[in-house]
């Protein structure tokens, strides 16, 4: 049944102002704009303006409300302390220095100029060698490393690499966070001694912009001015190797100390080099093997046969000092060891005997001959 009768009149005619006609009542097309002085293409354009303009606005709600749902950015943090470093090799007084408000301004890029970066190499269980040293010759805090390399333009660090064990490498660390006297190379406890020297020269070496880099033991008692004024000469020869020269037998036998196990390439007596307790290194050589890939280096067994072997490569002019390595003060000493004091003797007492001699710690930096001379 249907639900209106035909005869009954549709409630919309009682709502419009006027009655529909025929075509009114007819089915329209859709509707379309138009604008009065536009033609078709203008007004496509301005529908895909139009469109483009609210997928922007529809963009940047969205940015905004991922933004405000992550919350406040986090407050700003101060800058990291700088760290002197080259690779895993790290400066710890200079880290300290550019980290402190007195600090002169380091960036992480500087070479500092000085006459000679003296490395002592030193190992995790020799703590009491260096506190021996501290108490004597070496300069027992930041601002005495400072001073001594304002001086005499030496600059002085512990030179040791990172051991594996956990613990002992904390042992390290606190001493170098008490000192700040430490120059942690990239090398390991189990690396061999001229792995070790060639890690030292390339992290000094790109640290420092020196005349001269030195390696030193840390079982030596040291005169720091005069070391300074050795170096401070004029030569006629930039590339220089300065030590206490020696030669000697080449040992083939396996059971026997100081054996080399390449002997077969030496012959039967070792070439010429400085022994390891203390020489220098011109600005010009560290380069070259500082630059040089490792892997083209040849080692041999023991540190100073490995680097003297690497001068025989180069046109290096050897300076023979024995006053690098005297047994006991004197008035022109630079360094005092004893060779006979290899592992029998007690280091830490010789040490401070040495230093409270006049003789060894407070006679003049030249003799009063040369000074009136000079």
């Amino acid at each position: 049944m249907p639900l209106h009768h035909p005869k009954h009149r549709h409630h919309d005619d009682d709502l419009l102002p006027y009655r529909r006609s025929d075509d009114e009542a007819k089915p329209r097309r859709p509707y379309t704009p138009t604008f009065p002085s536009s033609s078709p293409g203008s007004a496509n354009r301005l529908l895909v303006l139009f469109a483009a303009t609210c997928l922007i606005l529809a963009a940047a709600s969205f940015a905004f409300a991922v933004s405000a749902s992550r919350g406040r950015p986090p407050p700003p943090q101060p800058p990291p302390a700088v760290a002197f470093r080259c690779g895993p090799a790290e400066d710890s007084l200079r880290s300290f220095l550019a980290s402190s408000s007195s600090g002169r301004n380091y960036s992480a890029g500087d070479r500092e100029k000085v006459l000679a970066v003296v490395g002592v190499h030193t190992e995790h269980g020799s703590a009491a060698r260096r506190a021996a040293l501290r108490a004597t010759w070496f300069p027992p805090n930041p601002e005495g490393i400072v001073s001594l390399e304002h001086g005499t333009g030496l600059t002085f660090r512990f030179v040791t690499g990172r051991p594996k064990d956990k613990q002992k490498m904390e042992d390290l660390q606190k001493e170098a966070d008490m000192h700040h006297d430490f120059l942690f190379i990239d090398a390991d406890e189990d690396t061999k001694p001229p792995q070790k020297m060639l890690a030292f020269f390339k992290a000094a070496y790109h640290m420092f912009d020196a005349e001269f880099y030195v390696k030193a033991d840390d079982d030596i008692y040291l005169r720091a001015d005069r070391l300074a004024a050795l170096l401070a000469k004029e030569r006629p020869q930039h590339r220089t190797y300065v030590g206490c020269m020696k030669k000697g037998p080449v040992v083939n036998d396996p059971n026997m100390k100081w054996y080399e196990s390449s002997w077969e390439l030496l012959g039967n007596e070792y070439f010429v080099h400085a022994s390891g307790s203390l020489y220098a290194l011109s600005s010009e050589v560290v380069e070259a093997v500082a630059t040089a890939k490792s892997e083209s280096l040849r080692m041999f067994d023991y540190e100073d046969v490995t680097i003297g072997a690497w001068m025989l490569t180069m046109n290096v002019k050897h300076e023979d000092n024995r006053a690098m390595c005297d047994p006991t003060c004197t008035p022109t000493s630079i360094a005092v060891w004893d060779k006979k004091c290899s592992g029998s003797c007690n280091i830490t007492d010789k040490i401070q005997q040495l230093h409270n001699t006049t003789l060894c710690s407070k006679s003049p930096t030249l003799p009063p001959e040369v000074e009136e001379e000079e």
